[in-house]
This record gives structure tokens, sequence and C-alpha cells, in this order.
């Protein structure tokens, strides 16, 4: 099974995964000449999942050999399809995503309070039910940890906006694609800072 990324044309598989240990830099190129967006961390053994849940979600993955992988995927409906494809291919993600790193050993996501509108509460509420069943189902622990918890750790603010979120990514050497990623990879630098994972 494969992992299939929107900020990347590659198919991440298993054995990319376990093949790119990045030294020192952002950007390397897979055995195809594809680019992949990797950053080096101390080493841990755990690999830990982060997760802005949205119809747009950022995912930064923390491996065992203390790369990061990150990127954006896309669960928006299609044009004839009813709305709960969105979440089955949520799942099936999630799926190809463990079966790709061979085990996660914990979860966290940002858990929003507010929503901008009806439609963007019921989304989220549906990614997350989703997320946490999986989670139970695979035996992983998951955490919710607030969005204001999130940006003051990565910013000093706990109101930062999405470019300060941005910028703060990118000052840890990530290069990511949009706000969503960035939030993915604030709440994993939180998660490996301040958790014993």
């Amino acid at each position: 099974m494969n992992v299939v990324t929107e900020y990347d044309p590659i198919l991440v598989t298993p054995s990319r995964l376990r093949a790119h240990h990045v030294m020192g830099s952002n950007d390397k190129l897979d055995t195809f000449g594809h680019q992949l967006k990797m950053t080096e961390i101390k080493m841990t053994n755990t690999t830990i999942l982060a997760l802005d849940l949205g119809t747009h979600t950022g995912w930064a993955l923390h491996q065992l050999d203390g790369t990061i992988t990150s990127g954006t995927e896309h669960f928006k409906p299609q044009r004839f399809e009813g709305g709960g494809m969105r979440f089955l291919r949520f799942k099936r993600w999630l799926n190809d995503l463990l079966h790709a790193c061979d085990h996660i050993n914990a979860v966290y996501f940002e858990e929003v309070r507010r929503h901008a509108g009806v439609d963007a509460a019921h989304a989220y509420g549906g990614f997350m039910g989703h997320l946490t069943a999986w989670c139970e189902h695979h035996n992983i622990p998951y955490q919710g940890v607030p969005v204001g918890t999130i940006k003051k750790h990565a910013t000093g603010k706990g109101n930062a906006s999405k470019d300060d979120m941005v910028a703060a990514a990118t000052s840890r050497g990530h290069c990511p694609s949009d706000d969503n990623e960035a939030d993915a990879l604030a709440l994993l630098h939180w998660a490996i800072e301040t958790q014993e994972v």
C-alpha cells in the first residue's frame, strides 16, 4: 500500500520511508529524483504522528531514526461522492501510513474548540471521531492538544497567525507547503519536547 502526498507527486512507500535518513538538510531526492521534505532531529525510540485535522489535514511523522516527514492530505468530497466518503478516505490514508512505517507509538491532534462555521465543525468532529476510533482499534495512545498551547510553544504567542506558524516551522528547518502542515509540525515538536513518549 502507498501513502499519497499532495505536496509532492511521489508515492511514499515503506522502503522509501526507511531509506531516507536526512543529514541536516530539508530537501533530498529519492531514487526517482523526486523531492522529499524531511528534517533530522533527536533520536528517540518512538514513532509519533501529529495531525491538524480537517478537509486539508496537515500531518507530521517523527520516525525511529529521528527524521520528520510532513505534508498535507486533502479529503475534499468529490463531485458525486456522499459526505461520508471523505472519512473513508481518511481512514484508508491512516491505514496506509501505519503500514508504511510499521508502527505508531502515539498520535497527537490539534484540539479545536471554536470553528468558523457549522460545516467546519461537522467535518472536524467526523475526522476526530474516526481518528480516535482508529487509534482505539490499533491500541495507539492519542491526545488532543489545544490550539493555543501549540501556538504558544511554537511562537511564544497563544494567538499566533497562520503566517507566524509557517515562519516558526521554517525557522526549525522545515519547508511547509501551507499552514496546515506548519501546525502539524508545531504540534509534533511540542510532543517531542514536552511529552514523555
